[in-house]
């Protein structure tokens, strides 16, 4: 296998159907779900493999997507990161299985995506939280992104970042 990304610890992929179950496990998890107000439920392996096929697959022959993060140690899938296209923005996203919050992982991938990103030329890379997500929000912090303002997405009260492009490349 050829990972997309890859930093000292994690390698990225890209999901494939075959990812489905994998996928279901995780969003099963009540904390993984809190803050995300996902419009589309994943409720069954049939509706993710449907998010996969028609929502995250396609976005890779853009240079974009979610992708699968690995740890390189020993393989263990731990969640996910990714940029998507949403309404003319490119949107960073993660989210990891909890066993393994706390540990760098987030910061470390969202980072990697970030500077994947910029180096494909995307422009307006957003990150977007819960304004009640301190742990999501922390991340994009570190990772250099500038708050931008507060709104609402459907009944979640969210937050979202901008990455200073200038600062960010001087800063690196």
């Amino acid at each position: 296998m050829n990972p997309l990304l890859q930093t000292d610890r994690l390698y990225f992929r890209e999901f494939t159907l075959n990812d489905a179950a994998l996928l279901y496990e995780m969003h099963q998890d009540p904390a993984i779900t809190r803050y995300t107000g996902d419009p589309i439920p994943w409720d069954s392996i049939e509706r993710v493999e449907t998010i996969l096929r028609d929502g995250i697959i396609p976005q890779y022959q853009h240079q974009m997507g979610r992708w699968a993060v690995h740890l390189k140690s020993d393989n263990t899938f731990i969640g996910w990161c990714g940029l998507k296209e949403i309404d003319g923005e490119v949107d960073l996203g993660y989210r990891f299985l909890q066993q393994f919050w706390g540990k760098g992982y987030a910061t470390e991938a969202a980072k990697a995506t970030l500077e994947y990103g910029l180096s494909k030329g995307l422009k307006n890379i957003i990150g977007r939280a819960s304004i009640h997500n301190h742990a999501s929000i922390s991340v994009l912090k570190k990772i250099g992104l500038m708050y931008l303002k507060n709104y609402k997405e459907g009944e979640v009260e969210s937050v979202k970042f901008v990455c200073d492009v200038t600062g960010f490349l001087n800063n690196k």
